[in-house]
Formats: C-alpha cells, structure tokens, sequence
C-alpha cells in the first residue's frame, strides 16, 4: 500500500528526479533526460490516479492507464457503476460510508440481509490484493467485517457470494486494444485472498482457461467493452467471475497496474497469446508515447 515505507520512498525519489520547469503556456515539462515512466507500486497512490495525475502535470509520458481511468478501476463501486451502465455484467452490491461502518447499527444490518442473503463479502472500496477482504457467514461476523474493512478506506462494500470459477483476461492497446486468451485461477482457499494470491504454494495458473469457445469469445467481448467504457489505455487486467451452475460471467475487477512478476497472470496470457515479455514492454512503452503525443497535441489556452 502507498502508506508504506516502499511507496514513500518510490514517491521521494521521483521527485527527486523530476524537476519541474514552468513555461509560458503553463503546461509542465520536465528537466530530467527521461523517455517514459513504467509505474510499479500498487495500491492507493499508485494505481488510483494519483501518481498519474503527478505525472500528467509533469508533462511525463507513463505505461498504463490515465488519472480518471486508474481512479474509476480502483473504486469498485464507481467501476460497477459505469460498467453496469455499459451492459456489462456486474455483481450488486450496497456502498456503506466509513462513519455508517464504524457504527454498524442493527438497522444497517438488517437492511444489509435484507438485500442479500449469506454468505457475504465484505471489502474496502479502494484497495487492492484482497486487504480487508472477509467472507461473511454470519450477523456477528457481519459487524466484525465491516468494522475491519473501513479500518483501509473511507468506504466499504457488501456484494453477495457467488459460487464462480476465476477467470482472468489481458488487454493490450490504445485505441484499438485487443485481448489475450483467457486464464484460470484455481485456489485450495476459501476465496482468492492475499495468502493465495502471494504464499499459497497450491494456487494453479491455467493458460487456456477451460471454457466453452462461446465463454471465451463473450469474456473477451466483454473485457474489451469494459477497457473502452471505463477508459482504459495501455494495459488492464479484467477479472471475471464464471458461475458455476449458470455458466454465466461477471466481471469483478479491472486492474490497471497487474503484476509482472514470474507468476504473474497478465505476462503469461500475452505469452500465450504470442507476445513475449519483451515485446510486451516494448509495445507499453509504444502505447504511453502515442498517448503522450496525443497530450501534447491538444491546445491549452486560458482566457485572463
């Protein structure tokens, strides 16, 4: 998270490197010999536009997503909202402010089994590798859950369970991106938490997912229509939800900064979609600097 130790210091010596020099026309440029920045911290204030909206006054070009984009994908109640709005299945869920949570009152409560039956998730609005995420089976629980979740951010989320397969698929581009064949996370945890996701040694990785050509060509449809509707540019990975009895997909997340690491689930899809890791970089690189001439071509004019 970029409370941390890491992230601070990621943030200090960034703008140790990057001078900012103001010209006539009030647009920021940079003194630093830098091409283009590749953003690797995660979390809030670095995957939620706010690292972003740094380099952007910079005049800084950067892989991935842009302020609003990254802002939208990191708020999952927002990211519902537009996706919902865009014919995109989506799983509901009911928002509770922090000030609501920490109170947790049996009104809320009720109100809260009323709209969906357990077992329930309860998660923070803004974070990410599953921090603060709980599996809820009970009205005890419940309260507990809540309370937690808003100990990471100012609002928290109730969405119902669904009992799906995880399935995971990489988009690529700018303004005509395209997406990878598809990938299966299979767990031994009750649901993919921050042990499964970074320890768990039995975590699988499925390239291809085992699904039916009409699943993949409608998750596919469906991760490309949710790149665009929210803005997406460079990179994404879309994580869907397959409901098991129904065969249908919901889309749970788009994450706008995905892992590179060995395991990581974005670099092996492109892999197996025929492009290598380098050329991967190379193409993210190709797509920050198309968007950063773009930038550049627009006029900024105000009026005194």
């Amino acid at each position: 998270m970029i409370g941390n130790a890491r992230a601070q210091t990621a943030f200090a010596g960034l703008r140790a490197g990057l001078e900012l020099l103001r010209r006539d026309d009030a647009r920021p440029t940079l003194a630093a010999p830098l091409d283009v920045v590749f953003p690797i911290i995660h979390g809030r204030g670095g995957e939620d536009g706010t690292l972003q909206g740094m380099l952007e006054l910079a005049g800084m070009p950067y892989v991935g997503c842009g302020v609003l984009s990254t802002a939208m994908c990191m708020d999952k109640v927002i990211s519902k909202s537009v996706l919902r709005d865009a014919g995109v299945p989506v799983v509901p869920c009911r928002e509770i402010r922090r000030h609501d949570a920490q109170r947790a009152t049996s009104d809320f409560i009720e109100a809260i089994e009323e709209a969906f039956p357990y077992p329930v998730f309860v998660k923070p609005t803004n974070t990410g590798s599953s921090v603060g995420v709980h599996k809820v089976r009970s009205r005890a629980h419940l309260v507990s859950a809540i309370k937690d979740a808003s100990r990471y951010d100012h609002d928290v989320l109730v969405e119902p369970f669904v009992d799906a397969r995880e399935v995971e698929c990489a988009v690529l581009g700018g303004f005509d991106p395209r997406a990878s064949v598809l990938g299966e996370i299979r767990f031994a945890s009750e649901f993919y938490d921050y042990e499964a996701k970074y320890a768990a040694e039995s975590t699988q990785l499925l390239i291809p997912a085992d699904v039916s050509p009409a699943q993949s060509d409608e998750m596919r449809a469906l991760a490309l229509r949710a790149f665009r509707a929210l803005k997406c540019w460079g990179m994404a990975r879309v994580d869907f939800f397959l409901e098991r009895s129904t065969g249908r997909p919901y889309l749970n997340e788009l994450n706008t900064l995905p892992g590179f690491t060995d395991g990581s689930m974005y670099p092996k899809l492109w892999e197996a979609s025929g492009i290598a890791l380098p050329e991967l970089v190379d193409r993210l690189i190709e797509h920050a600097l198309e968007r950063g001439r773009e930038a550049a071509s627009l006029e900024i004019k105000f009026k005194s």
